[in-house]
């Protein structure tokens, strides 16, 4: 059977899923077959130009005349725009996959996922955290989940941008509350917040998060509009801290900004146990560097790049090095596979609203203060 490919959405993300659309039967040939059907936006003639170089078949301006109508629906618009057409596309039994985070409030996010329970588990809906899908973090999950880093104590998180230096550069949706819900917070938390719960949140390493204390700061509070003369006022965070507590009792801390000159896309994590540590950059995303406790001279750098690592036997000889766009690649395989099979997909809809609960009580934190419980 070949699955129907319906997508919301044609600039960053909808390039980055097509590509994967595209290279899956050239790599991963036990991939269920399918079709880039119709491709959805609002601006009919933009959307054609899209159309033809991502290769879909037809366009749509209306959502509502899509959702029921394709195998599946990805749903990579901007924020404000995830709860809607995914709510739709789920009441009529059809699997979505929709970017991260979730929603721009816990509250959709809430509605979202509840609607997800109640479609069954026969109909996946993804949420997109394609980080998980880095052959380094599978290989540091599997490290991790044999215990050989022991009982975990700390763990760190950062992700640093530097797009939003310049106090020029032009406002866009990601700049407001409405549309984005949050700014670095949402947009790079949401990632750190989902790698740091995949690695170490189950009940047999660190647990949930428990409680935070967070800081939210805007630097720039108006920025110009991109071809015009008038400026928009900046209504979300440029970066946040903070701190967490695990179920176990392990502490870590959280970072992300887009204002941190000189770094272009700077995902890092740390996990510190008993026995050993290990940290990952995305930056350098084919290394994972492992320290054990019983070898303590520094860390060793393992190249996550043989065939018998997660993914890797798909692409290409030890040491010929993957990037950004195959963990899109390999987000798809899983997702896609799970809907042709019926399976279960993670990360789902309750991971995303997970990742949301924690990011709604460090905004709760920043305003109140206080170190603060999750609801």
């Amino acid at each position: 059977m070949t699955l129907e490919i319906g997508v919301l959405g044609y600039r960053f993300m909808g390039k980055a899923h097509a590509n994967a659309m595209a290279r899956l039967p050239m790599f991963f040939p036990d991939a269920p077959e399918v079709e880039r059907s119709v491709l959805v936006g609002r601006d009919e003639e933009t959307l054609s130009d899209a159309a033809d170089r991502l290769g879909f078949d037809s366009i749509s301006t209306d959502w509502n005349e899509v959702v029921d109508d394709v195998d599946v629906f990805y749903n990579l618009g901007p924020n404000h725009v995830h709860r809607e057409p995914s709510v739709a596309a789920l009441e009529a039994g059809t699997p979505v996959f929709c970017e991260k985070p979730l929603a721009p409030t816990l509250e959709e996010a809430d509605v979202m996922a509840e609607t997800a329970r109640e479609a069954g588990d026969d109909v996946p809906a993804g949420c997109a955290f394609n980080y998980r899908f880095v052959p380094a973090i599978r290989y540091a999950k599997r490290l991790l989940e044999a215990g050989e880093l022991g009982e975990i104590r700390q763990v760190r998180g950062r992700y640093l941008q530097d797009w939003l230096v310049d106090p020029e550069a032009p406002w866009s949706w990601r700049n407001d509350e409405e549309m984005a819900g949050s700014g670095a917070l949402g947009d790079l938390g949401s990632h750190t917040v989902d790698l740091l719960r995949f690695l170490v949140g189950s009940d047999d390493l660190a647990g949930e998060i428990e409680r935070v204390s967070g800081h939210l700061q805007t630097f720039v509070d108006e920025r110009p509009v991109e071809g015009g003369d008038e400026t928009r006022p900046v209504t979300v965070d440029d970066a946040y801290t903070a701190q967490l507590e695990f179920e176990n009792g392990a502490v870590g801390s959280l970072e992300g900004t887009r204002v941190a000159a000189g770094h272009k896309n700077d995902h890092t994590i740390e996990v510190h146990g008993s026995e050993g540590s290990l940290r990952f950059s995305l930056e350098r995303l084919n290394e994972l560097e492992v320290l054990r406790t019983d070898e303590n001279r520094g860390y060793e750098t393992i190249l996550v790049t043989d065939a018998d690592d997660p993914y890797v036997d798909h692409w290409w000889p030890p040491g010929h090095v993957l990037g950004w766009e195959h963990t899109f690649v390999h987000e798809n395989y899983e997702f896609l596979s799970a809907v042709a099979s019926g399976d279960a997909f993670e990360p789902n809809f309750d991971d995303g609203l997970a990742a949301q609960q924690v990011l709604d009580a460090i905004e709760r934190s920043d305003e109140r203060g206080e170190r603060v419980a999750l609801e």
